[in-house]
């Protein structure tokens, strides 16, 4: 009886440290995804607070361009405005930088070349801090100081054992994740190009059945201006000599 209490309270115990890691992963750093509507003409900034010794990881790509080109202006200034990475009309990009001073950075999409076309924008913004995903990595390659510990004790470092092994696999499933939406990114930017090729295709057949309809019937109308012998056409024919 003894055994099955304290098997009960061993699992109870990785249970409750378990839920305890999903919290403490989610501060570690931030992750955020997000669509964006930039009008033509215009120009869209978002903002987000780095502290010093984090790095950003910034993606963009353009999945809608209107009826114009899959291109957008991009630039990430710093918190007094000097600007860090730039890009001039490029359909997607990657960006990483090593943040030095604390405070709001700036990602502005530029659209003020276009003036007719609406872009749509799909980006990720990742903040971590350097040494945060391996921290769990360091603390496998301890050394085996076993000798001495209490059960206590022993109890206790298996259990953030099991806490940084957790901490591994929920980090491998969010960038599973991240790569998920990528492709998902990628394939609605597929969609929407073959959707506006499908549409500039069916107004070009339109355009030339009715210009095919208009030739014929101007043809029909001058054959019979001709062979008619009192209408108005048919003096005009004899005037110019048909």
């Amino acid at each position: 009886m003894a055994q099955v209490k304290k098997t009960c309270l061993t699992w109870l115990g990785l249970v409750a440290a378990a839920s305890m890691l999903w919290p403490m992963a989610l501060v570690n750093g931030f992750d955020k995804e997000m669509t964006v509507y930039v009008e033509a003409g215009k120009k869209e900034c978002l903002y987000h607070t780095v502290k010093v010794g984090e790095t950003i990881d910034f993606e963009y790509q353009v999945i809608d361009g209107g009826h114009g080109d899959l291109d957008i202006s991009f630039a990430l200034l710093d918190p007094i405005g000097l600007v860090i990475v730039s890009d001039y009309k490029k359909p997607e990009n990657l960006h990483q930088h090593q943040v030095q001073k604390d405070g709001d950075y700036r990602f502005c999409f530029d659209n003020s070349f276009s003036m007719f076309n609406r872009k749509t924008v799909f980006f990720e913004l990742i903040v971590e801090r350097e040494g945060d995903q391996h921290h769990g990595d360091e603390q496998w390659k301890e050394v085996n100081e076993l000798t001495g510990l209490t059960p206590d004790e022993y109890y206790d470092m298996k259990v953030q054992d099991i806490m940084d092994f957790i901490g591994r696999i929920r980090m491998q499933l969010t960038k599973a994740r991240q790569l998920q939406d990528l492709l998902r990114s990628h394939e609605a930017r597929d969609r929407n190009l073959a959707e506006a090729n499908f549409q500039k295709v069916n107004n070009w057949s339109l355009l030339q059945i009715s210009a095919m309809i208009g030739v014929g019937l101007i043809q029909v109308f001058m054959l019979r201006s001709i062979f008619e012998t009192h209408g108005r056409m048919h003096h005009f024919w004899r005037k110019l000599g048909i």
